[in-house]
């Protein structure tokens, strides 16, 4: 029984096009770059800035506890100082419903937002941030229900008395629709502007910023704080940022028609069957249990918390499995991403690069490194990578191509670096921020070594693991976001301090660890 849907990448990207009227004929006869934007705040040409990174953050209360609007206080005191907050996906969860950004978003953030001190009026689509928040879409956030669930919940059954479990799932009675909800909320939704003349007016009004690729969206904070598109760039202190959507490349390559793929593919659907079945044995154990009582409530929200895990991963075999289906992939974000760091090398201001995604190509997580989604998003990354360090070689010195990756979607904090992985990821650091609000996960019992599958070549190693941890009544649960100070200089140094949040023996105990400079 699938508790999500996940759309297929070609309709991810043909819908979301439609959402920004994609190179709308007013779009393209005013010359303007739909990926591009101008953080227009006064402080865009500061050598030295600091932001914020929170990723997975989108669940409401737990039982007893709000892991996170502990994390939004925690990050308050740094609200003024810092320029921006990116997110790195998943913003509302379990299925990214409009139904469910009052309580998992705006009332979490509420001093983020314009009219925050009343949250209960804000429009999850009229939404206006004080500092800008700059996400990229998660997975949960393009997920859907299955229809039967939609239609049960929609007769105002609790999906929960359904699935004949005690599990709180926050799902509402429809999905994202394909990701329609997350468009509404942060993007420049131009397909609400029916009418020509208002359309024009609109693009006039809010698209003056002017870049050498043309004119751009320019982001107001406290006015007009809209993106526009699902991945994009901006350029701040001299960094270049490149924000993407990586559930649009994340396809596995289908299972070859060999007895080898054959074999594969049984192993795959005897994991699935007993993934299946675990998760209904999670369900039925969660229905003996009160929430009423601290030690069972608990019990309940790590069962929560698996059967989460459980069905991203029953997701990722099903990626596999479809083999009658060709594979996709988004080679326009892909090529777009290849040109502009090819154009932020020849761009003599700029004097570094972070690109920031959902899916982590390298993580120690307990569930991801072995995903074919994690291998997919991995492969795509180098094949971009490595045509750019062809072309601009000469330039870039014993420099990485780019300073630093964030990514989510692996439940933790973490900072990696990778080796001589024989590709020009080489030698990057790349750090997780994905334990923001929702459950948190154990690092992998291999530790924090990661070898390559096919010649066990060590490619990265692991510096921080900040995640679940702990047993019994010695449980901890540490939540986490990041203040990042960026230095000036031609090379620039980002000074890291992760921010943590403890949940243990019921009670929150707040910390910043060992700031780290990479």
């Amino acid at each position: 029984m699938k508790l999500v849907s996940d759309p297929a990448i070609a309709d991810k990207i043909r819908k979301m096009k439609q959402r920004v009227r994609w190179q709308d004929p007013l779009i393209v006869e005013r010359l303007i770059d739909q990926t591009q934007l101008v953080l227009d705040d006064g402080g865009a040409d500061e050598s030295e800035f600091s932001f914020l990174v929170v990723g997975d953050s989108g669940s409401g209360p737990h039982w007893g506890h709000n892991p996170q609007r502990q994390i939004a206080e925690l990050m308050l005191p740094h609200h003024e100082e810092c320029r921006f907050m990116l997110h790195t996906g998943d913003v509302i969860y379990l299925v990214g419903s409009s139904d469910y950004y009052p309580e998992n978003f705006i009332k979490p953030y509420q001093e983020f937002l314009l009219g925050g001190e009343h949250p209960k009026r804000i429009a999850y689509d009229r939404m206006i941030f004080k500092r800008p928040i700059l996400p990229v879409p998660g997975n949960h956030d393009y997920y859907d229900l299955p229809l039967v669930f939609g239609l049960v919940s929609l007769a105002t059954l609790p999906l929960r008395r359904l699935l004949g479990s005690g599990l709180n799932l926050d799902v509402g009675w429809r999905g994202s629709r394909q990701g329609d909800a997350y468009a509404r909320a942060f993007l420049d939704y131009s397909k609400a502007f029916m009418l020509p003349g208002e359309f024009s007016r609109h693009l006039d009004e809010h698209y003056t910023a002017k870049t050498d690729a043309g004119r751009c969206l320019r982001y107001q904070p406290g006015r007009f704080t809209r993106l526009p598109n699902r991945y994009y760039t901006f350029r701040y202190g001299g960094i270049d940022f490149f924000a993407l959507d990586s559930n649009t490349f994340n396809d596995p390559l289908p299972l070859p028609a060999t007895q080898e793929g054959d074999a594969h593919r049984q192993q795959l659907e005897q994991r699935r069957n007993e993934l299946e079945r675990q998760k209904m044995q999670f369900m039925e154990q969660s229905a003996k249990l009160n929430p009423d009582k601290p030690g069972e409530a608990e019990q309940l929200d790590d069962m929560q918390h698996q059967v989460s895990q459980i069905e991203e991963m029953i997701v990722d075999i099903d990626k596999q499995l479809a083999t009658d289906e060709k594979t996709v992939t988004d080679i326009e974000q892909l090529e777009w991403l290849k040109y502009r760091l090819i154009e932020s090398w020849n761009t003599t201001e700029v004097r570094g690069r972070v690109i920031y995604f959902h899916h982590p190509p390298y993580v120690t997580e307990a569930t991801k490194w072995q995903q074919a989604q994690t291998l997919a998003v991995r492969d795509r990354l180098r094949d971009v990578l490595d045509t750019v360090a062809e072309v601009v070689s000469s330039k870039t010195s014993d420099r990485p191509l780019v300073d630093l990756v964030l990514n989510g979607h692996a439940h933790c904090l973490e900072h990696l670096e990778t080796l001589d992985t024989g590709s020009a990821d080489s030698g990057i650091h790349w750090i997780v921020c994905g334990g923001s609000g929702y459950s948190l996960r154990r690092q992998r019992t291999e530790g924090a070594d990661l070898f390559e599958k096919q010649d066990q070549k060590l490619v990265a190693k692991s510096h921080l693991f900040v995640g679940r941890n702990g047993h019994g009544s010695q449980k901890r649960r540490p939540y986490s976001c990041l203040r990042i100070d960026v230095k000036e200089g031609s090379t620039p140094k980002f000074i890291v301090r992760p921010l943590v949040a403890e949940w243990y023996q019921r009670q929150w105990h707040n910390r910043e660890l060992q700031p780290f400079t990479i």
